[in-house]
């Protein structure tokens, strides 16, 4: 390697953006599947991501190396096999964040941008524009997926699709054998002698890991966006950033991907799509695993391990570091649902409720109450989020529609979808009268009521202590580690990207040192700021770009403007 760091850097961006190949390195693209949507698609494959191979760290541990970006694979179909700086950006920072979380994650280990530019139609809306083609370095144990072991499924019931190796039985066991005994060796040497408890273990494992995971998510109001099978890791990660999104204002409906517009994969959903998710693995796994124990498994462990493991964060969340009361889930749900009343944001209002106590002085607890509703939606915020979708004159021809031919309105819309925008419609229509005012006082009752239960819960801890200080101190400490103040909100991966389309990456390298600490106040944080002759000529465009849209503070909620912005 070159001593020179510019040297260095050069040098690395050959391998990384994959012109020059590290020695020992073998290129291959992964063929798979997938149910996408809920429907089989028959066979995906890596059409972006090329793999050059597996690293051996230090400690014996693997780490499979892949460029995602690079160009052409076998599997592209008809696209180029190009990522964009916009895309890939929001990947390299998010799995990054979700690292620093303490959630289990693919990781991104370089971005290197280039000249080369590619046609985009970011909306799918015939407004194409030229992107600039970039490439990430994506790390994890392994990315094999829930969709690769679907690549022996026969055709399928209602796409008629099919897998590309049906009857190829042999690869199947090859590749479980490979899986478990690499990356479930505790199983393989249990199960040695016997390949149809082995399996189950395995299955049993995946379970409870996926169900862990997606309540990990679930705790810090991550949207996945995209999960059908062939996005769902069989090592239990999160896997591939794309339209992804962490909830801003508490919605239990919240849909990040502006593509899927039955809310298929809805924040709410996230929980039982990835046991239907499960339940396509096992009818994968058939013969090594019989369904009938696949089954069985899925039913005994998934629900309870992901009830547990929520619920356990959640008491994490809230300091109730003591006991584990039965009442608990209904506090949590209470709690929920006095957000969304409220239209409060999710990480904030977490963020801040460790500066609650039981013995709180009335005037503090009304600077307390003042804080806690600052972080709820205003007026003109909840108008912008309930503004009606449709034309009026669109809207009462669906409706007279599906009294009139219900078989043609299956074809264009879905029930949900209206009554979601007639929802839109009332709401829209009382907010033309409410004041901010009635809107304060509102919120300010309902969070009261919460913070009544929420205090007589403490109380109970205290009452189980011998020392109510040490114990508040304890409280408050785990808190703040289960309770990030930074989040990869979508305005803040935005102003990011536009600042590097204009070349300037300080901010870029600003968000990831924040995100590296999501849990800290950040009293140290100097921001980056680039080398002067690196970015000179394209600084000032930047700058531009920043000023037109005022810099809000990293935590937060988002401005007005951020209500635009769609990910699909």
């Amino acid at each position: 390697p070159a001593a020179d760091p510019a040297a260095a850097e050069a040098e690395a961006a050959l391998f990384f953006s994959g012109n020059r190949v590290p020695a020992g390195a073998e290129p291959a693209a992964h063929c798979y599947c997938g149910h996408q949507f809920g429907s089989f698609a028959g066979q995906l494959g890596d059409g972006a991501a090329m793999y050059l191979g597996e690293v051996l760290g230090p400690g014996g541990e693997r780490w499979e190396i892949q460029l995602k970006g690079a160009g052409i694979t076998p599997f592209s179909r008809q696209a180029d096999g190009r990522k964009v700086l916009r895309s890939s950006i929001r990947e390299f920072l998010c799995s990054e964040a979700m690292f620093h979380l303490g959630i289990p994650t693919t990781r991104a280990g370089t971005c290197v941008t280039s000249d080369s530019r590619v046609v985009r139609d970011i909306f799918y809306d015939g407004n194409p524009k030229n992107e600039r083609c970039t490439v990430v370095l994506r790390i994890a144990s392994t990315f094999i997926r829930f969709g690769s072991f679907e690549i022996f499924k026969p055709p399928d019931e209602y796409t008629g699709r099919k897998g590309p190796s049906v009857d190829r039985n042999d690869i199947r066991i090859q590749m479980l054998d490979y899986v478990i005994s690499t990356f479930y060796p505790e199983i393989q040497e249990a199960y040695s002698d016997n390949t149809i408890q082995r399996n189950a273990a395995f299955f049993r494992e995946i379970t409870k890991r996926t169900a862990r995971l997606v309540a990990e998510w679930q705790c810090v109001g991550f949207c996945h966006g995209v999960l059908n099978t062939d996005n769902m890791s069989i090592v239990g990660l999160t896997i591939d950033y794309g339209p992804f999104g962490f909830m801003d204002r508490y919605d239990p409906e919240h849909i990040c991907n502006g593509s899927d517009n039955a809310g298929r994969y809805a924040y709410n959903k996230q929980p039982e799509v990835c046991k239907w998710n499960l339940g396509k693995l096992a009818e994968a796994l058939v013969p090594e695993l019989p369904l009938e124990i696949s089954q069985l498994i899925l039913e005994e462990e998934y629900d309870a391990e992901f009830e547990k493991h929520y619920l356990q964060k959640m008491r994490k969340k809230l300091g109730l570091i003591q006991l584990e009361l039965e009442e608990d889930s209904k506090l949590v749900s209470e709690l929920l649902e006095t957000m969304h009343v409220t239209a409060g944001d999710f990480t904030n209002i977490f963020y801040l409720l460790s500066s609650f106590s039981v013995d709180i002085d009335p005037s503090k607890f009304e600077d307390f109450l003042e804080e806690l509703t600052s972080q709820c939606a205003s007026v003109e915020e909840l108008k912008v989020a309930f503004k009606p979708q449709m034309d009026p004159r669109q809207l009462s021809m669906m409706l007279m529609l599906a009294q009139s031919n219900p078989q043609l309105f299956a074809l264009i819309g879905t029930k949900a979808n209206i009554n979601k925008e007639l929802e839109r419609v009332e709401q829209f229509s009382k907010l033309q009268q409410l004041t901010a005012d009635d809107l304060l006082s509102r919120n300010k009752r309902h969070w009261k009521e919460w913070l009544e239960k929420y205090r007589i819960r403490l109380q109970k801890e205290i009452e189980n202590v011998g020392n109510a200080d040490a114990w508040n101190t304890d409280r408050v400490k785990v808190m703040n580690s289960n309770n990030p103040k930074y989040i990869l909100r979508n305005y803040i991966a935005q102003n990011a990207i536009e600042a590097a389309e204009n070349g300037d990456f300080s901010e870029v390298r600003n968000v990831l040192k924040l995100l590296e600490h999501p849990f800290q106040e950040a009293e140290g944080f100097q921001e980056v700021k680039e080398d002067a002759e690196e970015e000179e000529a394209t600084a000032t465009a930047a700058v531009c770009a920043q000023e037109t849209r005022s810099r809000q503070s990293y935590c937060s909620k988002p401005p007005l403007w951020a209500a635009e912005l769609c990910v699909t």
